[in-house]
């Protein structure tokens, strides 16, 4: 007799899939359908009917809050029976609960220590210098990320085939090696090493691999769409005895490839698993019909998908507003005088903006600034906290600004010039004793001869750069703009990013390309530098409610009752890179990401383009996404921009705070003149 309580509320596939215990099932989850509470029922289930004990059963999830905000509802569901679901966890925590128990195997002592990215950098830069690889031409981050690479696709050091074409792969492979012997002798394992090594101990210890497969009678993923090759693998070696596999995902959702995910594993899940039973899960509890029907309609265009339509018993709601802005700064001021208007409906904190690429928050920042909006940055730093920003800025202050310590201190030695921590601390001793600036004191100390020659080379070239840019700025009367571009090129700055293949080091120069951007609303260095420290203490005045502002991919698993879309434009989203890089797949992987934005929207979606925006040092003409073509027309309202003529067009002013004629000011601009006076 089945429990009818965990079964109450479940819609007929819900109740199905929770019912389905013989066999591989794949569970189709579409956005908000409710899949965790079918995975939660499902266990439940298997425990209730006696199907297996707690123990046996293993539950895989990615996140940490993921697993424990599964555990609390099977808890809820069973009560102290639950406390034995000793297999429920991440990936890593259950392949480090199994190497543990079988270190030998990949040897190992069971006390090994799992070392952290600090760690793996360190040992990395180690491993470089000793080799005489150049870490200012392949960063270690990028060397780690390879072998994470390597890794996730299953191979040791001695198992990688590599492409001899790649001088980077060659380059890389002998520092694999090495690493690799290294932390095994140190008795250590990184995160790529938990799931690796218990995958070839399973593969090469049938002895071992039997024990599991027989004693976990039920296995439940979540998440499906988002596991690499090795995840797939270790889940298929440990069904070796039965296959009561259930997995959970959508591949709709499926936008994290850059990171090692392999959609196949979810297409391609029944061909592994032969008589798998497919149940899709089409009942949103979360967004309007409208939302929905947009959604629907955009992912549709996609080939590679099982398939589905998301539906709701829910209103159909507002439709979906297309707003068509004249650059950048307009589609800002649009956005937040929408945010002004939906305060009195809705909380800030149930307000996103998600954007494409995280130098997109910029113009949104200072707009929110200005207007006294408060906002937060989440899964990310707030724009003028960023560390590339801040040493552009420590740069300009120094500059500007011969006794500004903190600044001379941040960029003494950034990038790289040989001062290390004992001359910077020599320097500030020698400061301190004759009451001189850091900068006074350290050309003081190079007069008497008191740094040590290396350093003395590097803090000369760096002294004399500061009086030429001073000059620079004092007699040739240089720009701001201008002289930060000279700045970045003459200290090697941008060199020293550029020249570091990581995907970091390219989100840093596109943040350093809106930062130029910002400086060119300002007349001069003074007034930059002023909105710069006023903008930071104006940011630490707030609490309370915030908008929230973060990529696409950071705001995967939440939802929001408002949802703001901005710069879906050519080249910018879909990304012009993806696309370059991966082809039609790229393109497709970009659409599910446009899928995953609209979809985090419960009331209201608002997307919006702009046809010229300041992008990579220039101006250019922005077409509207291909996306946008994709959506149909009856579920969408787009703003009257649409609608004007040619000769309209030209004298009309987007967006402005206030109406000249009537007066009226928006609550951002009362706002906004309190603070200035």
């Amino acid at each position: 007799m089945v429990n009818s309580e965990y079964l109450k509320g479940l819609n007929k596939a819900q109740k199905e899939a929770v019912l389905h215990l013989d066999g591989p099932l794949l569970i189709v989850a579409g956005a908000g359908s409710g899949k965790t509470k079918v995975l939660t029922s499902r266990i439940a289930n298997i425990i209730w009917e006696k199907k297996a004990f707690p123990n046996q059963i293993l539950a895989v999830t990615f996140t940490n809050k993921a697993a424990k905000e599964m555990q609390s509802r099977v808890s809820k569901i069973l009560g102290k029976s639950a406390t034995s679901l000793s297999w429920l966890g991440t990936f890593h925590s259950i392949c480090a609960k199994l190497l543990r128990k079988h270190s030998s195997a990949a040897n190992l002592n069971s006390n090994f220590t799992i070392i952290d990215t600090d760690d793996q950098v360190r040992l990395i830069k180690n491993i470089c210098k000793a080799e005489n690889v150049d870490v200012k031409q392949i960063s270690p981050k990028f060397i780690l990320a390879i072998i994470d690479r390597w890794k996730n696709k299953g191979f040791y050091p001695n198992e990688v085939i590599i492409n001899n074409k790649d001088i980077f792969e060659k380059t890389i492979l002998p520092i694999y090696k090495i690493y690799q012997q290294k932390i095994i002798d140190l008795n250590s394992c990184d995160f790529g090493d938990l799931i690796l090594h218990t995958v070839k101990i399973l593969e090469n210890n049938k002895d071992i691999r039997d024990i599991y497969s027989k004693n976990f009678k039920y296995i439940l993923v979540d998440e499906y769409q988002d596991t690499n090759f090795i995840q797939s693998r270790w889940l298929k070696l440990l069904t070796n005895n039965n296959e009561n596999i259930c997995c959970v995902g959508d591949d709709d959702q499926s936008i994290y490839s850059w990171r090692g995910a392999e959609i196949k594993n979810f297409l391609e899940f029944d061909k592994v698993y032969k008589n798998t039973k497919i149940i899709r899960l089409e009942e949103n509890y979360r967004s309007t019909q409208n939302i929905l029907s947009v959604a629907s309609n955009l992912i549709a265009n996609n080939e590679n998908r099982l398939g589905k339509t998301l539906k709701t018993s829910s209103e159909n709601g507002d439709l979906i507003k297309i707003n068509c802005f004249k650059n950048g700064k307009d589609e800002s001021i649009g956005v937040s005088d929408e945010i002004e208007k939906l305060r009195k409906k809705f909380s800030l904190n149930n307000v996103a903006i998600l954007v494409r690429a995280i130098f997109q928050t910029r113009e949104f920042e200072e707009r929110f600034l200005k207007i006294g909006m408060p906002y937060r940055i989440l899964g990310g730093t707030k724009f003028y906290e960023r560390a590339e920003i801040k040493d552009c800025v420590a740069y300009l202050r120094i500059v500007y600004q011969e006794k500004d310590d903190l600044a001379f201190e941040r960029i003494v030695n950034n990038p790289k010039r040989s001062i290390g921590d004992n001359t910077l601390k020599t320097i500030h001793e020698f400061a301190k004793i004759n009451l001189f600036s850091l900068e006074n004191a350290s050309r003081k100390m190079i007069e008497k001869n008191l740094i040590k020659p290396k350093a003395k080379i590097g803090l000369s070239n760096f002294l004399e750069l500061l009086s030429k840019w001073r000059n620079d700025l004092k007699n040739k009367k240089l720009g701001h703009v201008k002289l930060l571009q000279i700045i970045l090129d003459e200290s090697s700055y941008s060199a020293t990013l550029k020249n570091k293949k990581d995907l970091e080091n390219e989100n840093r120069l596109e943040n350093i390309k809106e930062l130029l951007n910002a400086m060119k609303e300002f007349d001069n260095l003074e007034s930059f530098l002023e909105h710069v420290s006023l903008a930071t203490s104006i940011d630490q005045e707030w609490d309370g409610e915030k908008i929230n502002m973060m990529t696409m991919h950071s705001a995967k698993g939440l939802e929001f009752d408002v949802v703001f879309l901005p710069g879906w434009e050519e080249g910018l989203f879909p990304h012009q890179k993806s696309i370059e890089e991966k082809g039609h797949k790229g393109l497709e992987e970009e659409r599910r990401l446009a899928y995953v934005g609209i979809t985090r929207a419960k009331k209201r979606v608002s997307i919006s383009f702009s046809m010229n925006r300041f992008y990579q040092g220039d101006w250019i003409d922005s077409m509207a996404s291909r996306f946008i073509e994709e959506l149909p027309e009856k579920n969408l309202e787009k703003n009257s921009f649409f609608e004007e003529s040619k000769e309209e067009i030209d004298d009309f002013e987007f967006n402005q705070d206030f109406d000249l004629e009537s007066q009226e000011r928006s609550p951002g601009w009362i706002r906004y003149q309190k603070r200035i006076k």
